[in-house]
C-alpha cells in the first residue's frame, strides 16, 4: 500500500445519536493531554478503550497507547454509551485504544508526528467529529483535512500533523486506533484524497 496524507472512510448514519452521548460524556472527568510541550490551550482527553493491563489504573495511562499491547479493553464510560460501543463494535478491524479529544476555542496542536501510526505500517489512525468549526483547522503534511461531523477519516499521524481551533466552539473527535487490515487499507485506497 502507498503511503496516504488522509482519506475519508464513511458517513455515519447515527452522528445524532452520536452527539446526544457525547453530552452525556462531557460532563465526566477529562484528562489534560500528557504532551504538554505539543500545544497550547486547552486539549483534554476522555478515554473510552484502553489497553487491558490499565483498565484500573489512572486516567491518563488509559488515554494513550504508549507501549505495543495485545489485550484491549472498553471502559465503563463506552459500555454505557451504546451508540458510541455499536460504532466501534462494528469497524471491520481489530480497534486498540478509542477517546475523545476536546480541542478547546482558541487552541492550536503544534505541528508533530505521531511515529508508526500509519496504514502502511500496520497501524491508523481514525478520527471521527461529533462537534467542530468551520475555523477548525486540521493539517497533514500541510494540507487541510476536510472533515465534517459525521464523517470518519483515516489520518496517516506518521506523517507531520497540526491542528488549530479558530472557532468559538470546542472540537470533540473520537479518535481510535485500529489495526489497519485488508479491509481498512481497501477503504484508505478507495476514500484517499490526492492532494
Amino acid at each position: 500500500m502507498d503511503s496516504c496524507y488522509f482519506a475519508f472512510l464513511q458517513q455515519v448514519e447515527e452522528l445524532e445519536q452520536l452527539q446526544q452521548e457525547m453530552l452525556l460524556l462531557a460532563a465526566k472527568p477529562w484528562c489534560q493531554h500528557v504532551n504538554q510541550r505539543d500545544y497550547q490551550g486547552g486539549w483534554d482527553v476522555l478515554p473510552l478503550r484502553c489497553a487491558a493491563e490499565h483498565q484500573t489504573a489512572h486516567p491518563i495511562l488509559q488515554s494513550f497507547a504508549i507501549e505495543n499491547q495485545q489485550l484491549w479493553q472498553d471502559l465503563p464510560a463506552l459500555q454505557q454509551s451504546p451508540v458510541l460501543h455499536q460504532l466501534i463494535q462494528n469497524l471491520p478491524c481489530a480497534v486498540k485504544s478509542v477517546r475523545l479529544m476536546r480541542l478547546q476555542p482558541g487552541a492550536v496542536i503544534k505541528p508533530h508526528k505521531d511515529e508508526g501510526l500509519a496504514a502502511e505500517l500496520g497501524e491508523a489512525r481514525l478520527h471521527l467529529p461529533l462537534q467542530t468549526d468551520a475555523e477548525l483547522y486540521f493539517y497533514v503534511a500541510g494540507h487541510r483535512v476536510p472533515m465534517q461531523p459525521g464523517e470518519l477519516w483515516y489520518i496517516n499521524a506518521n506523517e507531520m500533523h497540526w491542528v488549530e481551533n479558530k472557532g468559538q466552539q470546542s472540537r470533540i473527535n473520537l479518535v481510535i486506533d485500529c489495526v489497519a487490515n485488508s479491509w481498512l487499507q481497501q477503504q484508505i485506497t478507495a476514500g484517499r484524497v490526492d492532494v
